[in-house]
């Protein structure tokens, strides 16, 4: 999707799950890639097999949660690559499982400041150099309960329906400055959050999430080349007329490449009036 070599791409959550999968398509593309993880070792795995592979990265160990930790991280992307092209936030916890409460309030309020006030820190911490240089892409993931009620999961769905939301409107506001934030749903896929599903059991998480995270475990899940295909579209020059949409892997979004979007598609899911 578009050329890609040579663009610089910082990736918050680049030690594993989907966003060591996106940091690896990236890094194929020809990217050169930022990987920030809280996980030392996560990052300098991520890191060596983007290089055995022939692709270029970074390891940069810090925390969402803190924004000047981020500021530097994107202030070393800069200093290292030249420039800062495309922010993709992956990182995340899936928090506490079961019945709002059953959980415990600080693990809660954890989950939310992760998924939320971290990708909300890292966007805080892109978004001025792309405003200077007028051009920057934003990709924030979304996940289950974003777009859909999903009880049990309370912590996870709000924050993530809050990084939608974050996306929309993140996009009005830079709209100007020729800067395209999009929320990503990159489906299913079988990794550590999984098996703390399966762990959870049925009286926690419920029958319906067990039977799709078996599944899941069994089969894999969401393949790897549709999230990396989608990224790669999102952080194209095929799709700056496209900004503050949540779209899913599965949608038909390879016609807008050519068209442009209707305002009242793929957004927040909204109460009509009547």
């Amino acid at each position: 999707m578009g050329s890609h070599r040579e663009k610089s791409v910082l990736i918050a959550g680049a030690g594993r799950g989907i966003g060591k999968r996106l940091a690896m398509g990236f890094a194929q593309a020809g990217a050169r890639v930022g990987l920030l993880a809280r996980s030392q070792a996560e990052i300098d795995l991520a890191k060596l097999e983007i290089e055995q592979a022939g692709g270029n990265a970074l390891r940069i160990r810090a925390d969402v949660r803190d924004l000047e930790q981020m500021v530097a991280a994107v202030d070393r992307v800069r200093a290292v690559f030249g420039r800062l092209d495309v922010l993709v936030v992956a990182a995340g916890v899936q928090g506490p499982i079961g019945p709002l409460l059953t959980t415990k309030a600080k693990a809660w309020n954890e989950s939310i400041e992760i998924n939320l006030i971290g990708t909300a820190n890292a966007c805080r911490a892109a978004l001025p150099v792309m405003i200077e240089r007028r051009s920057g892409k934003i990709i924030l993931l979304s996940g289950g309960g974003s777009a859909y009620s999903r009880p049990n999961f309370t912590a996870y769905a709000a924050a993530k329906t809050g990084v939608v939301r974050l996306a929309e409107c993140l996009a009005d506001e830079v709209r100007d400055h020729n800067v395209q934030v999009n929320c990503m749903a990159p489906g299913a896929s079988y990794s550590h959050m999984t098996d703390e599903i399966l762990r959870a059991g049925e009286s926690k998480a419920g029958p319906k999430e067990i039977e799709d995270a078996e599944r899941v475990r069994i089969t894999g899940g969401m393949a790897a080349e549709k999230q990396i295909q989608l990224a790669l579209f999102l952080a194209s020059e095929e799709s700056n007329h496209i900004s503050g949409k949540l779209i899913h892997v599965n949608d038909d979004w390879k016609r807008f490449a050519s068209q442009n979007m209707k305002p009242e598609l793929y957004t927040l899911r909204r109460v009509q009036r009547i």
